[in-house]
């Protein structure tokens, strides 16, 4: 084993010793990026240096540390895909890639990995690209520090930020994406990691995910998306202390889970959202110590969801905060803070006495018809609510918190 990793480490150092770096650039021998890849071979570093490069579509297919120096522009000329990389062990650092053509039978992309392993982009900049980053078939991918933006009118002249199809183990790590159709796109993408990515005024969604199983989110803001994440037909995702801000429209929320499962959505934030979480479809997840900040809808929890478990969250100042469209109590409610609560506790132990009916009355007539809205903190509404608590007819009778919380949670 020792003379193993020997030899391994001889032949590192005989690489590293042979390692070159050519430089690129107006007053340079090589003028053009795709020339310092052609002399360039693995190990080697081609540096390119300021200055505006128009070469059409480069491709990269050795593994090499393509760098820049002071954000030096490669440009699609509005035109073309401008750099697309089949290969393991590449760096791509420190470059500007700016108006790619608009191609959606194509999908074109700044940068495009297919079939890649072990490749990091980090601390570029893109602007007006139809998609920023677009992964296929690749795995052990870093992706950081990119700031990505785009300002297109219509969903169809943009792709996505960070695109993935297809891939495992990806880490995306504090980037920030502005402008795109979505911020992030996942289909066939497991056993990634997201995390402290800033994703904003996307036009659909700031993240959106498929397919796509044990994966994990954390410390990731989205603010003022069309809608904030969706998740989809999906199992074992783990969402941890995200921030959903303001994603408010007609038909916008902070997340959606349609058909997920065994899921753990802990510790995030959802505030002046339209919907704070809508759930679909979903079984055996857990929402836990989550924040419910002035949503319109806090969680609308469809009658098509079983063996949930919601707890020790907080709702506070939102005009409603639970509704549902149906009348079976298949999931566990308890636990909660509830700002409209008006129970005691007799027994001091922070624990109402009284159980809890969060749904109500006015808030079940307005999920059937919108235009109700407009009875908002009318005395007649007060009167229903009223009616309601004491006689429930509308609202489902077992759908209740039996142990509400008479502080909110401090979770800090």
């Amino acid at each position: 084993m020792k003379r193993s990793l020997t030899v391994i480490l001889i032949g590192i150092s005989f690489l590293s010793a042979y390692a070159k770096t050519i430089r690129v650039g107006a007053n340079e021998t090589i003028k053009s990026v795709r020339q310092g890849i052609t002399k360039a071979e693995a190990g080697d570093t081609v540096l390119i240096l300021p200055g505006i490069y128009k070469e059409g579509n480069i491709i990269l297919e050795k593994s090499i540390f393509l760098i820049g120096e002071n954000y030096p522009t490669l440009s699609g000329d509005n035109k073309f895909e401008i750099l697309t990389v089949h290969t393991t062990g590449a760096v791509i650092q420190g470059l500007q890639f700016i108006d790619t053509g608009i191609g959606s039978m194509d999908d074109k992309a700044a940068i495009k990995l297919l079939d890649c392993r072990n490749v990091k982009i980090l601390n570029n900049r893109f602007e007006n690209t139809f998609f920023g980053i677009y992964l296929a078939n690749s795995s052990n991918i870093w992706i950081e520090q990119n700031d990505l933006k785009s300002a297109a009118k219509a969903e169809h002249q943009i792709g996505n930020g960070i695109h993935l199809w297809k891939c495992e183990y990806i880490t995306i790590n504090k980037n920030r994406i502005r402008g795109h159709r979505d911020g992030i796109y996942f289909e066939f993408v497991t056993n990634t990691l997201i995390t402290d990515n800033y994703s904003e005024e996307n036009m659909r969604y700031g993240l959106h995910f498929m397919f796509s199983h044990n994966d994990e989110y954390r410390n990731n803001t989205f603010i003022n998306n069309g809608s904030g994440v969706a998740v989809m037909y999906t199992k074992g995702v783990k969402m941890i202390n995200n921030h959903f801000i303001h994603n408010w429209g007609s038909a916008s929320y902070g997340l959606l889970l349609k058909d997920i499962r065994d899921s753990y959505i802990f510790g995030n934030e959802f505030e002046q959202n339209s919907i704070g979480i809508v759930m679909e479809g979903s079984s055996r997840n857990q929402v836990l110590e989550n924040r419910f900040i002035r949503n319109g809808y806090a969680f609308k929890l469809q009658a098509s969801c079983d063996d949930n478990v919601i707890e020790r969250n907080n709702f506070q100042q939102n005009t409603f905060d639970l509704v549902t469209n149906g009348s079976l109590v298949l999931n566990k409610i308890e636990s909660n803070y509830w700002d409209r609560y008006e129970g005691y506790d007799l027994n001091r132990d922070q624990i109402g006495d009284v159980p809890y009916r969060p749904i109500s009355m006015y808030g079940m007539i307005v999920e059937r018809m919108p235009t109700a809205v407009l009875l908002w903190r009318s005395f007649l509404v007060f009167l229903l609510d009223r009616a309601e608590k004491a006689i429930p007819v509308i609202t489902p009778e077992n759908l209740m918190d039996h142990l509400p919380a008479m502080k909110p949670y401090d979770y800090n």
